[in-house]
């Protein structure tokens, strides 16, 4: 059991990263109903599920070289402290987030554009903790998995969203998941040092 829990995390990490708007399913949706075509809507998954996969594979690799050059304890303690400088840095900061660009991108911007946004929400960071568990071998598998369960649930919202409910239900039930974020971040971070 104890050898499952990191892929349960990345599974769930990617559940909860598909969950977030701010990962891409909201762009998604923006793209169907500027098309008002559902296709779209899937259409617009594939590059920001491909964006956010090298995002966790960039992160990935920093952790293979940490790895190659640390003691582990020194790059379990570095993880520790990223998490729990990042996630308070989120919390002190609080979300502004600024659009620079119009909604009619390509499958490259697209790309580009969840490889950056999943890059600066720290998606990568908050998976180290369990990619340090698996080692540099299963990370293909890792980011799979991570980024399989991440288009599941992005997909299933943005379809749901695009079909059913319409972006007013943003209106009436957001809830804050940058502020969730940010605390499981630090939580994280916390829980890594002490144990």
């Amino acid at each position: 059991m104890a050898d499952l829990w990191p892929w349960v995390t990345l599974a769930l990490l990617g559940a909860f990263h598909g969950l977030n708007p701010a990962m891409g399913w909201l762009f998604a949706v923006g793209l169907g109903l500027q098309e008002r075509n559902r296709r779209a809507v899937g259409r617009a998954l594939v590059p920001i599920a491909l964006g956010h996969a090298a995002s966790l594979a960039a992160t990935a690799a920093l952790l293979a070289a940490a790895r190659g050059t640390l003691d582990e304890r020194t790059v379990r303690l570095g993880v520790s402290g990223a998490l729990v400088a990042f996630g308070g840095y989120r919390l002190v900061r609080g979300v502004r987030h600024k659009a620079r660009a119009g909604m009619r991108v390509g499958f490259a911007g697209l790309a580009l554009w969840s490889f950056l946004a999943s890059s600066v929400h720290g998606a990568g960071l908050m998976a180290m903790p369990a990619l340090l568990e698996l080692g540099a071998a299963t990370t293909a598998a890792a980011v799979g998995i991570h980024t399989a369960a991440m288009l599941a649930v992005a997909g299933v919202i943005a379809l749901a969203v695009f079909d059913r409910f319409g972006l007013g239900l943003l209106r009436r039930a957001w809830v804050n998941l940058d502020l969730l974020w940010a605390l499981v971040l630090l939580l994280s971070g916390l829980l890594m040092l002490a144990l």
